[in-house]
């Protein structure tokens, strides 16, 4: 089995951000929780809570990013 980007969710306490997603997006985000539930012996996890820890991790490894945050400061 492939090894995913994402650790199993942690569960805190939500925060409620209205989004709308593509329907081909929101299908992937689906099957991503499905493969990180099973991955983790869990039951899959709300599609929707996938897209902070998503950002974070696409946020974090974005050297791009990390270089212009870096001339910033």
């Amino acid at each position: 089995m492939p090894k995913l980007k994402l650790a199993p969710i942690a569960n805190e306490k939500p925060v409620k951000v209205t989004l709308e997603l593509p329907a081909g997006l929101h299908r992937d985000l689906t099957a991503y929780a499905e493969i990180l539930g099973r991955e983790s012996n869990q039951p899959p996890t709300d599609a929707v809570r996938l897209i902070v820890p998503m950002l974070e991790r696409f946020i974090a490894t974005d050297r791009g990013f990390a270089k212009a945050r870096r001339a910033d400061v």
